[in-house]
């Protein structure tokens, strides 16, 4: 059953918000998947922060005129769907490489970041960015590592000397 203008319209417009606030996007190749191993992705897509849809070529290239995405366009061929990431950069990709471990009909054609496009081994690069959440703490870190060694660099002077003192007593008390 063809869609009628109106939900063309709508599918391409609604892609295309996504398409503008996504941090990357994965189009892979699903012919072969069963319905339920369909449903399933899309279950981990949902839990993981990722938008997937399932576009016709068409109407995918007019959803990603004028984003980030665009260069994916020249792509677009055969049955593919799309997952963006919403959450982080890296979160369509963890899913779709997932997905593809253990089903291999699901096949990686295209990824982009940052309106790069790059190669379709490329996601296991993606798919190891680290989350926000791992990426704050990085940051966190980096920023307290200065602090904890001034801080142990400080400790330090009155514990050299409480050794110092405890050697000179230890010393005194052998030679009495």
């Amino acid at each position: 059953m063809s869609l009628t203008l109106e939900q063309k319209k709508a599918v391409v417009a609604e892609v295309s918000e996504i398409a503008k606030t996504a941090h990357s996007a994965v189009a892979a190749e699903y012919r072969g998947l069963t319905v339920g191993q369909m449903t399933a992705l899309r279950a981990q897509a949902r839990s993981g922060g990722v938008y997937l849809r399932v576009v016709k070529n068409t109407l995918a290239k007019r959803a990603v005129e004028g984003t980030d995405f665009e260069c994916m366009s020249e792509g677009f061929l055969g049955p593919l769907l799309l997952a963006f990431s919403q959450e982080d950069p890296g979160s369509a990709a963890r899913v779709v490489k997932a997905f593809a471990k253990d089903h291999d009909k699901l096949v990686v054609k295209l990824v982009s970041i940052g309106g790069q496009l790059l190669e379709a081994s490329d996601i296991d690069r993606l798919a190891k960015l680290p989350t926000r959440e791992q990426a704050l703490s990085m940051l966190m870190a980096t920023m307290r590592a200065p602090l904890d060694k001034f801080a142990r660099t400080l400790n330090e002077v009155p514990g050299k000397m409480v050794r110092t003192v405890a050697a000179i007593r230890d010393q005194k008390q052998s030679a009495a």
